[in-house]
């Protein structure tokens, strides 16, 4: 055993302690949130016995982990841990402090089944793997949860690539979605097989989980509600052992038990207890915001972008339906809504728009005053340099 994991191990006891604490929540509200962070629905039967990731993670350093956006709850690190990061005496370069951060629980949205001899029997994956960051308050990569902040950094295609049974052009298609990228329409996991849902890929980026309880459907293509989209990603994409089945897409995957559909509920209801995220101190103009949502309401922004979450999607009457936009009436690349079961784009909310560039799924604008730009030549607004920039400040305001 190297000194390193001498150093952890010592600990290991007092963060199984924590382990269990952080998963008997009393309430439903603390089951949501224990689901979003810890609950595998059993996709080991994808991440272990197809893909084998836990030959792959057993050579993976802390360093190479944090390098492909992986991030680390340091709340989950015992204060001796913790001190012995901090004096250099964990050394972020040894695989073996990797299995001590997963026997922890410390690896966010990974969960790793160590045994006695402290090797890595098992890997599974949480909703808060793409659904969370860290606030950086430790060092880079290792901070306070951030749970509904969508993780940009992670590079989910570079870890996929590791397993060590996919072909060459696999590794080629993974690797090619960079940070902060994923494709849910290139395949399914039907808990034996990969179903093939298109024969290219075009990966979106990783949207919020926050700020959806006035929104009803949560995804930029307004496929379902909330509880849609997870069962579709618990089932098809994480690989859990459960139930999903959608016509409109020609999609069923049936799995008995099921640990996915029962859960839902309880996730839902955590999922929209987030919400998003106030912009920092200092970080806009406040005169210029003001002038800003005279320009937004002006400038027809409004009709669609509506408080309180500032979208239109529910606007139908019932609001069962959701209220969708063709690609070419807003400018957005067509391709990837015909992939979805709708073939529309809903019009994106906007509190906490600030946090998480670049915009539109396919992250072609790198920042708001490129969004700003964009619709001001789409829809022909006519706005001013000054007036462009006063609506950049608006929205991030919001």
């Amino acid at each position: 055993m190297t000194r390193t994991l001498v150093v952890v191990t010592a600990v290991f006891l007092a963060a199984l302690g924590f382990r269990a604490a952080a998963q008997s929540g009393p309430t439903r509200g603390v089951d949501g949130q224990h689901i979003f962070r810890f609950d595998t629905f059993g996709d080991e039967q994808l991440w272990t016995r197809t893909l084998h990731m836990e030959q792959a993670v057993a050579t993976v350093s802390p360093a190479t982990a944090l390098s492909v956006g992986l991030k680390v709850d340091s709340d989950a690190l015992p204060a001796s841990v913790a001190d012995a990061i901090r004096a250099g005496k964990v050394d972020l370069n040894d695989p073996a402090v990797t299995i001590a951060l997963l026997k922890l629980n410390a690896v966010v949205g990974v969960i790793g089944k160590v045994n006695d001899a402290n090797q890595l029997e098992s890997v599974g994956v949480t909703c808060g793997l793409c659904h969370s960051t860290v606030d950086d308050s430790f060092a880079k990569g290792i901070g306070h949860r951030l749970d509904g902040w969508p993780n940009r950094d992670l590079n989910v295609g570079a870890i996929v690539a590791l397993s060590p049974v996919l072909t060459p052009q696999q590794r080629a298609v993974f690797n090619s979605w960079g940070p902060g990228r994923y494709d849910p329409r290139l395949q399914a996991f039907d808990g034996t097989n990969f179903i093939s849902l298109n024969s290219s890929t075009l990966p979106v980026e990783i949207p919020p989980a926050y700020g959806l309880r006035h929104v009803g459907f949560e995804t930029v293509t307004a496929d379902g509600p909330v509880a849609y989209w997870n069962s579709y990603v618990a089932v098809s994409q994480m690989g859990g052992h459960g139930s999903f089945s959608d016509p409109r897409i020609g999609l069923t995957i049936t799995q008995t038990p099921d640990l996915v559909t029962p859960k839902l509920p309880a996730l839902v209801e955590y999922e929209l207890s987030l919400e998003a995220p106030a912009p920092p101190r200092g970080s806009f103009n406040r005169d210029a915001a003001t002038r800003g949502e005279d320009v937004f309401r002006d400038a027809g922004c409004a009709s669609c972008h509506t408080k309180p979450a500032f979208t239109d999607v529910l606007r139908l009457p019932g609001n069962d339906q959701p209220l969708l936009h063709a690609p070419a009436e807003t400018g957005m690349e067509p391709l990837y809504a015909l992939r979805s079961a709708t073939n529309g784009y809903r019009t994106a909310p906007l509190r906490g728009v600030w946090q998480h560039p670049p915009y539109f799924h396919d992250g072609s604008a790198k920042d708001l005053p490129a969004v700003v730009s964009h619709y001001n030549t789409v829809q022909s607004l006519g706005l001013t340099a000054q007036q462009q920039a006063d609506l950049v400040e608006y929205l991030k305001s919001l």
